[in-house]
């Protein structure tokens, strides 16, 4: 058991000797390295004076939003050389730069560096459309920037920098003023004299304008511009009942109600509900007026996969609406035809002082309304019936100065 103890023991005496003799040792003489002398130094000299000129070079990356030195931890081989040198040789270190935790702190790096696209906005309002431009984005590639990180390590380079690309956004401004061309425009001529039909108008083409319809969304005229009353807004104006012309509040709303409907179909959009006036107006063809009450009403569908934009105008005797929207590459035009004039009856004569028309005649007529659809170079590719409708006639009625002879009790003496 002594024995295997004294054993030991001088086997730890002469490891403790050897390491302090090597930390202790010196280097052969004449030995350069990185141009230091080292010769004839202990191991640990020679490490320090070595170090002293080795060159750390530092790594810079550069990204978007400043540089940034990532904490490189160097490696060489200076104890391997001093260990190995021999009298008189000459040497020189290999410094190698590693960065352990390269991917996480890559990682971090990218994330701030991410910027988010902003799409093209659009805002419609009664004054029309504005725009805002879209803006690109960015993105870190992350494998393309782990590999210029780490060949940068490798071949002694002092910066290199992070690769990103553009993030382009979903929505750009021409794509948004694409989608809001103007469909069609349509505008009917009133007298802007009669003060009491423009307001009632222009009230009208005020509501509606603005109105932004979603794909398969229903317009309600009635629903848009709200009941004709004095509490609504809208004054008393000539209107159509029963085939006679008489003072009622809201009128002039239905030539609106028309040249929207004009504009509508012009447009492309599907008219679910329309109705004639009893009597024929002046400012559309037959079969294209829209008469609206509260009973009736005129409604469209938006049938395309984008949305669609109504604005409204008034201004020097004229109605003006315009749909904008996506075109579709056809153009749609109402066209009328005339089946039948209704003579009125005789007029209904009155007497009086003077001779003077009370009503004006007019003639009645059944008519058809069709829609007709053409490509871009004018081929007609379709025609559908689009309504069919009988206008009563007017019978005249006027005044004439009395042809009969006095009665005697009246006979001047």
């Amino acid at each position: 058991m002594k024995r295997t103890l004294h054993v030991i023991l001088a086997l730890l005496l002469a490891g403790s000797a050897f390491f302090l003799g090597g930390w202790a040792a010196r280097i052969r003489r004449g030995v350069t390295v990185e141009g230091v002398p080292v010769g004839g130094m202990t191991y640990a000299e020679a490490r320090t004076s070595v170090r002293a000129q080795l060159d750390r070079i530092p790594l810079i990356v550069h990204t978007p939003t400043g540089d940034v030195t990532p904490r490189v931890v160097y490696e060489d081989d200076l104890d391997s050389i001093l260990r190995h040198a021999k009298r008189g040789g000459s040497y020189a270190v290999t410094v190698r730069r590693e960065l352990p935790d390269a991917e996480e702190f890559l990682a971090d790096v990218c994330a701030e560096n991410v910027l988010m696209p902003q799409d093209a906005t659009l805002t419609f309002s009664r004054r029309g459309f504005e725009y805002s431009r879209e803006r690109a984005g960015r993105y870190c590639d992350f494998a393309a920037s782990l590999s210029a990180l780490l060949t940068a390590l490798r071949e002694g380079a002092r910066e290199t920098s992070l690769v990103t690309r553009v993030w382009a956004p979903s929505v750009t401004e021409a794509q948004l003023r694409a989608r809001t061309r103007r469909l069609s425009s349509f505008s009917t001529s009133f007298d802007a004299g009669r003060t009491a039909r423009v307001h009632n108008i222009s009230l009208a083409c005020e509501r509606i304008t603005g109105t932004v319809l979603a794909p398969g969304e229903e317009f309600s005229f009635n629903r848009a511009v709200g009941e004709r009353t004095r509490a609504n807004g809208f004054l008393d104006a000539p209107v159509i009942v029963a085939g006679e012309f008489v003072e009622g509040t809201g009128g002039g709303v239905c030539q609106a109600s028309t040249t929207l409907m004009g504009a509508a179909l012009r447009a492309g959009l599907r008219v679910t509900e329309s109705r004639p006036h009893s009597l024929l107006v002046g400012y559309v063809p037959p079969s294209q007026d829209a008469m609206v009450s509260r009973y009736s009403d005129l409604r469209f569908v938006n049938p395309y996969a984008v949305p669609v934009y109504l604005l409204g105008r008034t201004g020097e005797g004229r109605v003006t609406f315009e749909v904008y929207g996506l075109p579709d590459g056809k153009t749609y035009s109402p066209e009328s035809c005339v089946l039948e004039r209704i003579a009125p009856p005789p007029a209904e004569i009155v007497e009086g002082d003077e001779e003077k028309v009370l009503r004006a005649e007019k003639a009645g007529l059944r008519s058809e309304c069709y829609l007709v659809v053409r490509a871009a170079d004018g081929r007609e590719l379709g025609r559908t019936l689009f309504r069919r409708d009988r206008y009563a006639c007017v019978q005249g009625k006027r005044q004439i100065v009395s042809t009969r002879p006095a009665s005697p009790e009246n006979a001047p003496a």
